[in-house]
């Protein structure tokens, strides 16, 4: 079999004008315009998610801990009381393992606990992606006031 380029003729070869390129292109910017900013909050929103997820398991584990042993941990006992044994403060009789291992939040940070709470009998909560109490959007404080 013989190729057109043996035989003579000449083969048409068409690509893209330089018009077509553009409207690609200027398409393709509108819809990244569109797209990247709702995508870009996503990361933030799952923070949020995961920090409420934690916060409502060790809510579980502090409830555990108050059947056990009739009360929550001080405030100076804090969550470690929920993975090793209280060795000051109210004394833990029935005491167990409660997690595995204390969670931090999703910024690194170690979650909060007040007993009594501010907003609630005990609270737990995050001070949000800036480490301070306060703020909004990212760095607003998420708490078991909010689950």
């Amino acid at each position: 079999m013989a190729f057109p380029e043996q035989t003579g003729w000449r083969v048409a070869q068409r690509g893209f004008t330089l018009i077509e390129v553009m409207v690609v292109i200027v398409i393709l910017g509108v819809l990244a315009a569109l797209v990247v900013p709702r995508v870009m909050n996503r990361p933030d929103e799952a923070r949020a998610v995961a920090a409420r997820q934690d916060i409502a398991a060790i809510m579980q584990s502090l409830k555990l801990y108050r059947l056990d042993n009739q009360r929550y941990p001080s405030t100076e006992q804090g969550l470690q009381a929920l993975v090793t044994r209280p060795t000051t403060g109210p004394e833990a009789a029935n005491w167990k393992a409660y997690l595995d291992k204390l969670p931090v939040d999703p910024w690194g940070k170690p979650y909060q606990y007040l007993n009594p709470g501010v907003k609630g009998e005990i609270d737990v909560f995050s001070l949000g992606a800036d480490g301070a109490p306060g703020g909004s959007g990212a760095d607003a404080d998420i708490g078991s006031w909010s689950l």
